[in-house]
């Protein structure tokens, strides 16, 4: 069974929820792992208050039984500490206004008034979300739409990360740039002048998994291309605007001699590599290439090599310093909303990927392995390099 999962919940809502189904039995969960993951999230250079506000830590309410999965689905909860100051404004029972004391109802009244927004942030969902689901407060928008979601999606992944180290499959995220700037000294000093100018900040990221088995994914359909599963995972991510693997466009600009990575063997006790075969007197040799152009996956699928992936981010558009734009009440033009944001989440990003990722990883390798238990899965996993190596 595919792994399957959908999260629920707002910025200022309640909570933040998900469930995932395609997990079997028997896989022992790190928790302190986990919610590692989540603190890292909020994490990173140019980030707003609200993370001084959450400390994001997951409760399990399903699926889970003295730490070990069971086999059914998992259901995951993480607070929103926040949601104290928006119980009126985010309630989800409409409000009764009779019996209340004309003072009561003009505060509540004013309440939910202030928190109303019907100015477009350019560059958000603001406008498009707007129209499409009809509301006139774009606060309805602005509430799922924001990068808050991916604190579920974070939990989720990094459950699949957990797992994954089982098989000693790990991933790492860093960050290369951000507006261009590489260094730490030029990076604190980009995002402490953004941070006066009332600016945001984009960047790029590179995440990347080491012993990935080969074979993980398939040529076969277009939709079971890994390359093709992980870039639209990479591209839901919110801000994120381009996606490459291995040397990503750069393969435009240079002959073939340059772009693929040639094969070597080598004595597999003198070589680290995830494929390991024997030739015909018995002699183990390691498959090896001194290039990783291709980002770990040929053809679709994992070729044993680190898969990398390359993200691009845009800088967040809620802006201190707002832009021109419209308000969808009035028809006239004015300054975009404001709303507490981070200037550059860049490093948080990275975190985001790396999880999401785990969650197509671990998928593709639920496929080839099996997930109904752990033990089977870890059977079918040292059976397969067996296999391989007398392939």
């Amino acid at each position: 069974m595919p792994i399957r999962f959908l999260t629920s919940g707002e910025s200022h809502g309640k909570c933040l929820n998900a469930i995932i189904e395609g997990i079997g039995s028997g896989y022992y969960l790190d928790l302190d792992f986990i919610n590692n993951e989540l603190k890292n999230r909020q994490q990173g250079k140019g980030r707003g208050g609200r993370m001084k506000i959450e400390t994001d830590t997951i409760e399990i309410k399903s699926g889970v039984r003295f730490q070990r999965t069971t086999g059914s689905p998992i259901c995951i909860e993480i607070q929103n500490k926040d949601f104290k100051n928006w119980k009126i404004p985010m309630s989800t029972t409409a409000i009764d206004f009779d019996g209340l004391d004309t003072e009561t109802r003009t505060e509540i009244e004013n309440l939910i008034k202030e928190k109303e927004i019907t100015r477009i942030r350019p560059g958000h969902a603001d406008f498009a979300g707007a129209i499409k689901y009809h509301h006139k407060d774009i606060r309805n928008i602005l509430e799922r739409s924001s990068a808050r979601e991916t604190a579920a999606r974070v939990a989720v992944g990094a459950i699949c990360q957990d797992i994954l180290r089982n098989f000693n499959i790990t991933g790492e995220a860093k960050t290369l740039s951000i507006c261009g700037k590489t260094t730490e000294k030029e990076i604190d000093n980009i995002i402490e002048q953004a941070k006066k100018e009332g600016e945001s900040l984009g960047g790029e990221v590179e995440i990347r998994f080491k012993n990935l088995p080969v074979g993980l994914g398939s040529f076969v359909h277009w939709d079971r291309r890994l390359d093709g599963r992980l870039a639209g995972a990479m591209m839901s991510i919110p801000a994120v605007k381009a996606v490459e693997i291995g040397i990503g466009k750069e393969v435009s600009n240079l002959p073939g001699s340059k772009v693929h990575d040639e094969v070597f063997l080598k004595e597999g006790k003198n070589a680290d590599s995830a494929c390991i075969l024997e030739n015909n007197e018995g002699k183990k040799l390691a498959v090896v290439r001194n290039t990783n152009n291709a980002g770990g996956i040929e053809g679709g699928m994992t070729n044993g090599e680190d898969v990398v992936i390359r993200l691009s981010m845009k800088p967040i558009p809620t802006m201190r310093k707002p832009l021109n734009s419209i308000n969808i009440k009035t028809k006239t033009e004015e300054k975009a909303h404001f709303e507490r944001a981070d200037t550059c989440a860049v490093e948080a990003l990275g975190t985001v990927a790396l999880n999401f990722a785990s969650i197509i990883l671990l998928d593709a390798f639920f496929e080839k392995f099996g997930s109904d238990n752990f033990d089977e899965t870890m059977e079918n996993f040292k059976n397969y390099e067996q296999y391989t190596r007398k392939f």
